[in-house]
Order: C-alpha cells, then sequence, then structure tokens
C-alpha cells in the first residue's frame, strides 16, 4: 500500500456486490495523522452513515474508530466489513483482522466470495450481546414518534434494547406493510434515542423463521436511515437466541434497505457455545 492510498477516504458499499446497493461506508486506512476533530470533519464531508479510521498496529491488528456525519459511535458493522474488504484488496485478500473498538475486540476475517473468486466476503465477530427490557413508557414514545400502534407489533418477537457492540430498539412490526411505510418524527425520535442512548431502531419483520426484513432509523447519526446495519443485526441475532426464537446455532438472512432502493444482505450466524454473534457481508467499491 502506498502512504497516498492509506491516508485517503476510500469508498465502499457494504453487504452488496452491486455498487447501487448496500450500505456506503468511508474508510481511511491510516489514520496516526488524525485527531478526532479531524476524523469528525471528515466524517461530515464524506456524509456516509458512518467512516471508519484505521490505526495500524502490531501485525494484523488494527486500532478502530467509527464517525457519522454529526457522532462518534461505538462500533459500526457496515464500515467494518469495508474496511476489512479494503484491506484484504490491498494485502493479499484472505486473512485474518482484529479491530480494536471503543466497544471491545472485534476478530474479522475475510475470503473469496462463493462463486465469485474475485470479490472478497468478511465476517465480523462482535463482542458478546446483552439486552434489557424496554420501559413501557419508553415503548410508547418510540410507537408516537413512528406513528405506530401497539397493534402494528409482533408480539411474537421480541421488544428489547439488544447490545453487540452498539444500543439498538428492537421494534417488531406484524406485518411488511407495516415496516414498509416509515414515516417517523424526526425531532422525536432524536429525543428519545439521545436520552435511552440508542444508535438505531432495529425495525424487523419476520418473514420466516431464519429470514428477517429490516430497517433502521438513524437520526441520531444525521443520518435519516441507515441501508445496512451490522451491528444491529448482531445484536438483533443475540436478542432472537435469548428469547428462544431461533436455535443455539443458526444461520439468519436479514433484508435491508430494499424500500429506500439499495438492497442489502446480511448473514447472520449463531454458534452453540459461543456467545458473540458473526455477521458476514461482501463489499464493493464505489467510484
Amino acid at each position: 500500500m502506498t502512504t497516498g492510498d492509506t491516508t485517503r477516504v476510500l469508498r465502499y458499499a457494504a453487504f452488496t456486490d452491486d455498487p447501487a446497493g448496500g450500505n456506503p461506508a468511508g474508510v481511511v486506512l491510516d489514520a496516526r495523522g488524525l485527531d478526532e476533530a479531524d476524523m469528525a470533519r471528515i466524517a461530515a464531508d464524506v456524509g456516509y452513515s458512518e467512516t471508519a479510521f484505521l490505526v495500524p498496529r502490531e501485525g494484523r491488528a488494527f486500532g478502530v474508530r467509527y464517525f457519522s456525519p454529526v457522532a462518534e459511535v461505538p462500533f459500526c458493522g457496515h464500515a467494518t466489513i469495508a474496511a476489512a474488504v479494503a484491506l484484504g484488496e490491498r494485502t493479499g485478500g484472505a486473512g485474518e483482522l482484529l479491530f480494536d473498538t471503543p466497544a471491545g475486540h472485534v476478530p474479522v476475517s475475510v475470503e473469496a466470495a462463493e462463486g465469485a473468486p474475485r470479490a472478497l466476503r468478511a465476517t465480523l465477530t462482535s463482542v458478546a450481546p446483552h439486552q434489557e427490557p424496554v420501559d413501557p413508557a419508553d415503548l410508547a414514545e418510540a410507537l408516537a414518534a413512528l406513528d405506530w400502534s401497539p397493534g402494528d407489533l409482533d408480539p411474537a418477537l421480541p421488544t428489547v434494547i439488544a447490545f453487540a457492540g452498539a444500543r439498538h430498539l428492537v421494534v417488531p412490526a406484524a406485518t411488511r406493510a407495516r415496516l414498509a411505510d416509515l414515516d417517523y418524527d424526526v425531532p422525536g425520535l432524536t429525543a428519545l434515542m439521545l436520552r435511552l442512548d440508542l444508535t438505531t431502531l432495529q425495525l424487523v419483520w419476520r418473514e420466516r423463521a431464519d429470514v428477517f426484513h429490516v430497517r433502521d432509523p438513524f437520526p441520531v447519526g444525521g443520518v435519516v436511515e441507515d441501508p445496512a446495519t451490522g451491528a444491529a443485526a448482531a445484536a438483533l441475532g443475540g436478542a432472537l437466541r435469548a428469547a428462544g426464537l431461533v436455535p443455539d446455532e443458526a444461520v439468519l438472512t436479514l433484508h435491508q434497505g430494499h424500500d429506500m432502493g439499495r438492497p442489502s444482505t446480511l448473514t447472520v450466524e449463531l454458534r452453540a457455545g459461543d456467545p458473540r454473534v458473526r455477521v458476514s457481508g461482501t463489499a464493493v467499491p464505489l467510484t
């Protein structure tokens, strides 16, 4: 890698093999010369939901910080996938990486994508997930901001605050039509999210036992909606397992971004005996 290549902002779409889909992320592979104010300014200029800033350490380890256009977040899945693929493209493809994030250590593996030997696929392993109940008054406030009623919820799925590196309020929709019709009160939802220290809402509809459709409002990051949210996908996987709705060992498919015109596919893997959640996807450069 040349110095210019590592310090400039790279642009990738994550959780897609099509530049017109997925979630765009900025990636700076060598941010050693940048301070926090520099990172915040660059992320605001890039304008994507997150930009990842990497600081190389010994071997294949990196310190990583993630900035949205208006705030730093503790962990971002799609920018992690994008950064890992960008590194893989520049350092020989497949391999193991370690990202030291504000949320904790996140191992990431990179390999050739199945059926597309020139494309790379990355898998992140989240920090240990956990969940906490939602106060009924907070849920009512969230539903009011979304213009949903209690009858719009699927009672078979958990409504919880879920964590796997960042906090997300999981709100299950009873129908695909309810999920598709998203027009929320931005100031109202932003105020609630700031008070509860939420990164996104994970709105979810279950198509079948192992296939889910999700949407993620992200107004606290200065973004109306995220087209693919790896951190929320990990949190959802942990919440579903904790609720006994999926086996201890399972592979789940999450579809996101379709209602925005940026379709994304996230693969969530749960392994028996390991509390962590693995989230996989491809990423492609944007020109």
